[in-house]
């Protein structure tokens, strides 16, 4: 009876990991499907893109900046008072609602959010009003919106979902205001492409001290930071936090720029 013994505990032992297996496979959650949102999208800047530069985001110039002529600027509902500088969208013409003349079937394209599209209460939403709320809407810089529409369309219905930022070397910070008031601008933001939170910490200071968001990518402190060795804690919207130990070094001046070797992933 022994070996009949044996088996069974086998069997057993076997049907016990099939179990388990299967049981884990049912708890684990399955990879959520891919969302397209429906919106409009309009093209400004001119053909190189060169009326883009600045923009509710504060970036300044974007060729120099990295954002180059893929950017787009963001109706109210989307842009969130600045909290949606930096995000990276991937938008695509919506065969279905387009008229195919329009549109360019089979492309996309991603933009990274540098600009604000502000309403028009003064024309309706549904005809020249394209950014007031509550639409969803892309003012893209024109470079961009070719790559998914005719120009003499003016206006094309898309999807879009927002997508992880990629971008070359680290997060980089440039400090303007004056003593008492020190405006930072955070850029070349990857991933999630967007701050959440922003901290200060001064070479003589155990402390950090919370930042404010000023406008679009600018954070501002009302200490007195002039010339002391920075450090700064970001959080991304997607609750990830990085430290830039030391990136501003003594001595600096408001105007400058300062890279850093850390990025967001």
């Amino acid at each position: 009876m022994a070996p009949v013994r044996v088996v069974a505990v086998v069997l057993l032992a076997v049907g016990c990991v099939l179990l388990s297996v299967a049981a884990d496979s049912a708890a684990s959650p399955s990879p959520q499907p891919i969302v397209w949102q429906k919106a409009h999208a309009t093209f400004y800047g001119g053909a190189d893109a060169s009326d883009t530069m600045g923009g509710a985001c504060g970036y300044g110039n974007l060729f120099s900046e990295g954002y180059g002529t893929r950017t787009a600027a963001l109706s109210t509902v989307l842009f969130n008072d600045g909290a949606a500088c930096g995000q990276c969208y991937k938008i695509a013409c919506d065969r279905k609602r387009a008229d195919p003349l329009f549109c360019k079937p089979g492309v996309t394209v991603t933009v990274t959010a540098t600009n604000f599209c502000p309403p028009n209460d003064a024309l309706p939403n549904d005809n020249g009003g394209w950014c007031n709320p509550p639409r969803p809407h892309f003012d893209m810089a024109q470079p961009a919106w070719e790559k998914i529409g005719v120009y003499r369309g003016g206006i094309i219905p898309v999807m879009y979902q927002r997508v992880p930022c990629v971008k070359r070397g680290g997060v980089r910070f440039r400090i303007n205001g004056h003593d008492y008031f020190n405006l930072v601008l955070v850029s070349n933001v990857a991933a999630a492409g967007s701050i959440k939170s922003m901290d200060v910490k001064s070479s003589d200071s155990d402390g950090w001290m919370p930042m404010a968001r000023n406008w679009g990518a600018n954070w501002h402190s009302l200490a007195n930071l002039s010339g002391k060795t920075l450090s700064f804690r970001l959080t991304n919207t997607d609750g990830h936090t990085l430290v830039f130990d030391d990136v501003v070094p003594r001595g600096w001046n408001f105007g400058q720029s300062f890279p850093s070797k850390l990025q967001f992933k």
